[in-house]
């Protein structure tokens, strides 16, 4: 199994794609790292565009990987690549990105809101500067960026918002463990809820993805004992593989329209994958056997 770093896919994993992303160009916020690079470099294997727009343009101290050494990473995939540094909670930038997007490439496919920050403190400890920082980077950013990229992905004949967030899950449960968290991730979820609806006569589908389990990301490795958290954790490929089911439509879950219209969907990369026909989930582990794996918040 790849480290989060290096996402390139295993000829070893069970996804078989029926679908290409070839040719169509894809805007993400973030992606120098994780699970978001996993994502772009999948879609560059088939020979897609890719826009990074990510804040880490120099060497971050604790994590691996700037937008440059991405676009790095995408390129020898085979992919095209622009990397730009720019902040998704600056207006100037994400307009800045629309328009490079649009003018190296000819236009938009595809909008992948990866940026997010985490902090799951409770609310008598929470510091109301990262407070605003979830919701600046998760909860605007987000509608930014899937605003703004708007009239470029209306000309596009295979349109596509896909938000890396959680099923609206209203079990107090999870408002209770960090409400603060909780409400910063549900508003990425409100907005492909709305957005779906409210596009849903101009040929943009609009959908989030989730994972099942923890992913190995270098910000967890990082965390106090994230050596040994990750070790029960999958690769950030089961979301690159189940990003890549979604947006090629080849195979989606029954009851979500079964095409690459579907919209409106709070996908879990198991859900995808089990309808591409994929069984076991084994090799995406980094060793844990299934049921020992740390199940994800939300679900």
């Amino acid at each position: 199994m790849t480290s989060s770093n290096d996402a390139s896919a295993s000829p070893a994993l069970p996804y078989r794609a029926r679908g290409s992303l070839k040719g169509r160009t894809i805007l993400m916020s973030g992606g120098s790292r994780g699970i978001g690079l996993a994502i772009a470099t999948r879609a560059a294997r088939d020979g897609a565009n890719i826009v990074i727009m990510a804040k880490t343009g120099d060497p971050h101290p604790k994590l691996e990987g700037t937008v440059f050494t991405a676009a790095e990473q995408l390129e020898a995939a085979g992919g095209q690549a622009l990397p730009l540094v720019g902040d998704v909670r600056n207006d100037g930038d994400v307009a800045a990105a629309v328009a490079a997007a649009v003018e190296r490439f000819g236009g938009i496919d595809v909008v992948v809101n990866n940026a997010s920050a985490i902090d799951l403190s409770r609310t008598d400890a929470i510091d109301m500067k990262r407070y605003d920082l979830m919701q600046d980077i998760n909860v605007r950013g987000t509608f930014l960026l899937s605003k703004l990229a708007l009239p470029a992905l209306r000309k596009s004949a295979n349109a596509h918002i896909l938000t890396l967030s959680p099923p609206l899950n209203l079990d107090p449960k999870w408002a209770g463990m960090h409400l603060a968290y909780t409400m910063a991730k549900y508003g990425m979820s409100l907005t492909t809820l709305g957005l779906a609806e409210e596009l849903k006569n101009d040929g943009v589908s609009v959908n989030s993805l989730w994972p099942c389990t923890l992913i190995d990301t270098a910000a967890i490795r990082n965390m106090p004992g994230g050596a040994q958290i990750v070790q029960a954790a999958r690769g950030s490929e089961i979301m690159a593989d189940a990003a890549h089911a979604v947006l090629t439509g080849a195979h989606l879950p029954a009851g979500s329209g079964g095409s690459a219209r579907a919209s409106g969907n709070f996908y879990t990369d198991e859900e995808v994958l089990r309808a591409a026909g994929v069984s076991d989930f084994r090799p995406y582990s980094l060793g844990a056997a299934e049921e020992k794996l740390v199940p994800d918040i939300f679900l």
